[in-house]
Formats: C-alpha cells, sequence, structure tokens
C-alpha cells in the first residue's frame, strides 16, 4: 500500500482526489485573472491539452468576482490563490472558487484565518495549505540553520495545526522547493506524519527546458515512492506544456494508462529525413488521442527503423524522399516523404 492510498479523501468540484484515487493534473494560469475572456481561453486550451485542475490568482475584488464568470465557461475545478489578505480569500469562495490555497502564515492573525475557516466550512471549501522554502519563517530557518526538508515539514503541519485547531479537515497540503533532493526528502518525511491529500511539484523549476529535468527527477522520485495526489510540472513557459510533461511523466512511471507515447531514433549520418521535425510534430499532433494507449516509433532510417520500432504498436521510418508505415514490426507499405504525417494520423483516426 503506498502513501496516496491512504490519503483522506478531498472532493474540489466535481473532482475527487485522495484514497487512491487516480493523481490529478493542475496548472494555473498566467493570465490577469480579471482579464476573463483572456483567462478562459486560456484555461479551454489547458482543458484540451489534458489539465484537470486549474489554479488563478486573486488578487483583488475585481479577480475574485470574475472567478464566478470564468467558472460558468470552464468544465474543471478552479482554484483560488490568495496570498496575504484574507478578504480574497473569502471572495473567491463566495464567486465560486472550488478550492482556496493560502498559508495560514501570512494571511493575519487568529481572527482571520478563523473567517476564511468558517466561510470554506460553510461552502464544503477545501483549502490547500502552501509552504514554500523561500517564504519559510526565520525561526524555523534559525533552528536548522538554513532551509532544510526538517523546517518544511515543520512549518506545513504547524499551518495545518492552526486549521484543524479551528476544527476543519477539509484540507489539501503542499510543500514545494526549487531544490529538487530537498523537495524529496521533505515529501518522504511528510508522508509519515500526514493523512492529508499531497499536491506536489518542484517549485520555481525553470524554463522548458531546465524545468522539465528538475521535475522528472523531483517528481519521478516521490510519486514512484507512492507520494502525491495531484501534480503541477512549474515552468517558465507555456502552461499548456506543463500539462504535456505532466502526462509524460505519469505514463512513464505506469501511473496512468491513455494517450499515446512517442519514440524516436537520435538520429545519425544515415538519417536523410528531417527526423526531428517530423518527430516533434508526431509529438503534437498525438496530444488529441488520450482513448489510446498505444506506443507510437518515429525512427529515421530504413535499416534500423523496422527493428527498433518493434516495441512499438506503428511507427514510422525515413527513407530518401520517402518513408516506411510500420505496424508491430512489420513493413506495411512504403509512403512519400511528405505523405508520412498524414498517413500516420489517418491510422491512428482509425485504429481500433
Amino acid at each position: 500500500m503506498s502513501y496516496r492510498d491512504n490519503t483522506k479523501v478531498v472532493h474540489i468540484g466535481d473532482r475527487v482526489i485522495g484514497g487512491g484515487n487516480p493523481i490529478l493534473i493542475q496548472s494555473m494560469t498566467n493570465t490577469r485573472t480579471e482579464d476573463v475572456e483572456g483567462t478562459v481561453a486560456q484555461i479551454m486550451r489547458l482543458e484540451e491539452a489534458g489539465c484537470e485542475i486549474i489554479r488563478s490568482t486573486v488578487p483583488t475584488l475585481e479577480a475574485a468576482k470574475a472567478l464566478g464568470e470564468i467558472k460558468k465557461q470552464i468544465h474543471i475545478p478552479i482554484v483560488a490563490d490568495i496570498h496575504f489578505d484574507y478578504k480574497m480569500a473569502i471572495a473567491a469562495m463566495e464567486n465560486g472558487a472550488d478550492k482556496i490555497r493560502i498559508n495560514p502564515g501570512n494571511i493575519g492573525g487568529r481572527d482571520k484565518i478563523e473567517a476564511v475557516v468558517s466561510c470554506a466550512r460553510e461552502r464544503g471549501i477545501p483549502i490547500r495549505v502552501g509552504v514554500n522554502s523561500g517564504s519559510l519563517e526565520k525561526e524555523l530557518v534559525e533552528k536548522y540553520h538554513g532551509v532544510t526538508a526538517e523546517g518544511l515539514v515543520e512549518s506545513a503541519l504547524d499551518k495545518v495545526g492552526i486549521i484543524e485547531d479551528l476544527g476543519y479537515d477539509n484540507m489539501v497540503v503542499s510543500i514545494k522547493s526549487s531544490n529538487v533532493m530537498l523537495c524529496v526528502k521533505a515529501h518522504e518525511l511528510l508522508a509519515k506524519q500526514c493523512a492529508y491529500p499531497l499536491h506536489v511539484g518542484i517549485t520555481e523549476a525553470g524554463t522548458v527546458y531546465g524545468g522539465n529535468i528538475k521535475s522528472a527527477v523531483g517528481l519521478g522520485i516521490i510519486l514512484n515512492e507512492g507520494i502525491g495526489d495531484t501534480i503541477r510540472v512549474s515552468l517558465s513557459g507555456d502552461p499548456v506544456e506543463e500539462i504535456k510533461s505532466a502526462k509524460a511523466i505519469l505514463r512513464t512511471l505506469d501511473i496512468r494508462k491513455g494517450g499515446i507515447e512517442v519514440v524516436s531514433c537520435p538520429t545519425c549520418g544515415r538519417t536523410k529525413i528531417d527526423l526531428i521535425g517530423l518527430a516533434n510534430k508526431v509529438e503534437t499532433m498525438v496530444q488529441g488521442y488520450d482513448h489510446l494507449n498505444i506506443k507510437v516509433a518515429v525512427m529515421g532510417c530504413a535499416v534500423n527503423g523496422p527493428g527498433e520500432a518493434k516495441e512499438a504498436d506503428i511507427g514510422i521510418a525515413g527513407g530518401i524522399g520517402e518513408g516506411l508505415l510500420i505496424k508491430n514490426g512489420e513493413i506495411v507499405k512504403k509512403v512519400p516523404e511528405q505523405d508520412l504525417l498524414s498517413v500516420l494520423k489517418e491510422e491512428l483516426d482509425n485504429w481500433l
């Protein structure tokens, strides 16, 4: 039994996490939440990519009110990201937020935290208690002689205790750091002391390139140890890339089935087609086939292509001005190079 099999069940809108339920993929909008049209457009793109929970910042009352309009036009739960002002948390819940993310340590005194918890209790809205290594309390930094996993965990459990003392346990917990191995250790420690679902991610991971490497390593270790109920791959880029990466991580760990896995060769001197460009086009094209649970191979030459594609359900291999369509390691037919992508798409469209 893994940690996630025994976490508390929490409802976020019409989605359910914890208690062994499937791990859900989350992202965050980078539009101004007050811009309803722009925010909805971005969320719709994220939904299409496979996003299952979306978080939006709520720094103003205008943004809180916009949540209500946004929610009418999207199909996934929306989480309100709150910093410092408890009134924004209440306003977000009053306007339909399915979950709120707060740090009780910077939301104000006990009376303000109590007001937020009271509103959440009335509406049955879960609270995500978030702690970040960049904002770890000074006394904990001094106690542990720096930012440590132990300090992060103590901070998180302290914040959880504040809300539990108010008689509320509808919570999700997140502890994040940009230090990958520190983040891993913190999750390992927290999982032994906390029964709440954990939202996991490597914060401030970096660009699409560097951030993906950090997230793949960190999330890979954490998830493989049975920890984590929702995930976000935090990248400095188009949030759609976060969804693509999260799906790939879950598939690679064999945690989630469905969706097409693309494998491709690294190219060599035998490659006579634009294999890199073709592989990227295939990877983009297959995003819309979440109902298929197959492997697609994109190979650069006809010499090793059929053999290397044997483990794939279907593949294409390049030649000189033409290519091969391969199924289960067997050559099906030759195809003009310019038609390889469209022929592959036709096969996927009619896959049984």
